[in-house]
Formats: C-alpha cells, sequence, structure tokens
C-alpha cells in the first residue's frame, strides 16, 4: 500500500468523529516514514494511536463493526483489533503518567496480556483477582508484544466467578545462529510510560530525547527444524554474555562506535547451543531462564517438556 493509501484508510476510521483531512494523515505518516525513517506500520499505528487520543472513540467509526471478536488472551496476534474478552486482573501495577488510569495484567485460561486502562476514559476501577467481561477494548502490539487498551466505549462487568489463568510460558532451545538488527547496546526513550528503541537518537513517539541506555539481544535459536525467535532483556543479555552495560558503554566509547558492542557480544555467543524459557508475546520468547548446553539438541524432547509446561 501507498502512504495515500495508508492515510485513506486512518481518515475513514476517524472522519465521523474528527475534523481531519486526509492529506493532514498522509502528513503526519510522511513526517515519520520520510524524515524519521520509521518503518510505515509502525507509523500507522503511532498516527492511528494519536487520532485515538482525540476522537471520541465510537465502535463503528473505528471500524469494530460493532460485531467484536471473542478471543482467548493468549490467542491475540493483531494489533488494532476490536475483541470481547473475558479476564481476571492477575496485578495492577503504579501507573507512570497522568495519563494512565490503571495499568496491570489480564489472564485467562489461555495466557496473560498487559493493559492499559485511560485516565480519561471514565470506567469504574478493577480490582485485583476480580474477574471482569470487557467489552469493546482494542488491541496494541510493540515490538511482538500485546497488550488491549480500555477506552471510553469499552464495558465493564464485574463477574461473580473466578477463572484459571494459564501459563504461557514456552521452552525452546537449539544453536544461537542470528542476532538481530536492535541488539547489543541500545537506547531507549526516557519518557513515561515509553520505553521505545531510539532510531538516531529520535523516539518515534516523542522526537528527539536524550535516551537512558540499555543492553539487548534479539536472537535466532536453530533446533535442527525450526527457527524460534527469542528476546534477552538486559539482565539475560548480561548473564548470556558476561558483559555488563558499564563495560559495553566503555567499549562503546574508547570504539566511538556502539556497534562494537553487538560484534563482540555475537563473536563470543554465535553457534552455542541454549535452552530458554519465559513468556512468549508474538513471535518471541522473552528469555526468563536459560542454559548453555554442551552440543545439539533433541527437539522432540524440548516439544514433549514444551507441551507439558
Amino acid at each position: 500500500m501507498t502512504l495515500r493509501e495508508h492515510a485513506e484508510d486512518v481518515h475513514e476510521q476517524f472522519s465521523d468523529h474528527l475534523e481531519i483531512d486526509v492529506g493532514d494523515v498522509e502528513d503526519r505518516l510522511s513526517t515519520l516514514v520520510d524524515e524519521y525513517k520509521v518503518p510505515v506500520e509502525e507509523a500507522r499505528r503511532s498516527v492511528t494511536s494519536h487520532y485515538l487520543d482525540e476522537a471520541d472513540m465510537d465502535r463503528d467509526a473505528l471500524g469494530s463493526g460493532g460485531d467484536n471478536a471473542e478471543l482467548g488472551l493468549g490467542e491475540i496476534e493483531t494489533d488494532e483489533q476490536w475483541l470481547d474478552v473475558t479476564a481476571k486482573v492477575v496485578d495492577l501495577w503504579d501507573p507512570r503518567s497522568d495519563a494512565v488510569g490503571q495499568v496491570g495484567l489480564l489472564g485467562d485460561p489461555t495466557g496473560t496480556v498487559k493493559f492499559t486502562k485511560w485516565a480519561k476514559s471514565d470506567l469504574p476501577e478493577l480490582e485485583a483477582g476480580e474477574v471482569y467481561r470487557l467489552g469493546n477494548v482494542v488491541t496494541d502490539e510493540y515490538e511482538g508484544r500485546y497488550s488491549v487498551k480500555l477506552n471510553r466505549t469499552t464495558t465493564v462487568e464485574n463477574l461473580d466467578d473466578d477463572i484459571e489463568v494459564g501459563d504461557d510460558t514456552s521452552e525452546v532451545g537449539g544453536a544461537l545462529v542470528d542476532i538481530q538488527n536492535g541488539s547489543g547496546l541500545i537506547k531507549r526513550c526516557p519518557e513515561e510510560d515509553c520505553t521505545r528503541v531510539l532510531q538516531n537518537g529520535r523516539c518515534q513517539e516523542h522526537g528527539e530525547v536524550e535516551g537512558e541506555f540499555d543492553l539487548r539481544i534479539k536472537g535466532v535459536l536453530d533446533d535442527g527444524n525450526d527457527a524460534h525467535e527469542v528476546i534477552f532483556d538486559k539482565e539475560a543479555t548480561e548473564d548470556l554474555t558476561d558483559m555488563s552495560l558499564e563495560e559495553a558503554k566503555d567499549m562503546a566509547m574508547d570504539a566511538l562506535d556502539t556497534t562494537v558492542v553487538a560484534d563482540e557480544m555475537a563473536e563470543d555467543v554465535l553457534g552455542r547451543y541454549y535452552r530458554v524459557e519465559g513468556p512468549v508475546f508474538g513471535r518471541y520468547v522473552l528469555v526468563d531462564e536459560m542454559e548453555e548446553l554442551d552440543g545439539p539438541i533433541d527437539s522432540e524432547d524440548v516439544l514433549i517438556k514444551a507441551r507439558s509446561i
């Protein structure tokens, strides 16, 4: 699709509730894509989020069509999708922004996802441990992680019931055959409730910011039959590479180049065998536990163990 076609789609979603011109939508997309080099799908999500904040969010205007899908939380694999869900509030966290009314974790038998309830949505407070029927929530995705957002049109029904929350942990293993772009020493946006990785010193939401250093490895484990994409966060990356964040920063400063960190990591870990375990978000396994192996693994054995979790 061209930028114009993307702009027309976004314009159609909001034109009944906002006085916007399709040219303005296209200009926003063009600024993100052409000036800041944001991938077009991420740019579209950013622009859509901007208009979501401004719109009086009517479900028909936003394309839900009045007939929402009913999916398990662990089955979500599309962003900007309108859903009805029945879920338990597993945990509540402290919001990092005044714009957020509540943030936490929802769970059902298929797994868990993060939820955000906007402060201006004027919805009742959700309580930890309670089960709710939530109508008309919208999905979001960031770096393979899916979440749901509660908005002004969301309906909240407290159910006198309990549900079992499924464990969406997965175990995969194999040779680490690739370290993807965006690995090594990175910078994240320091703004509240934003952890986006900066591209050329810019956050796609907040523009040019003074980023905060972090470590990450986006890798691929190959068990001989399938390739599994995995993400090591700072702690897991330090364990994997035996390199601390401070050491990575010193290395980059000496070389005046942050890419040397990922290169050094790749030299140390590529070709080695690992078994990892963690929650699944989109196509990624987020590594919580890791074990280095002596050699190739039995992929059938891993599959049996994964099914038994």
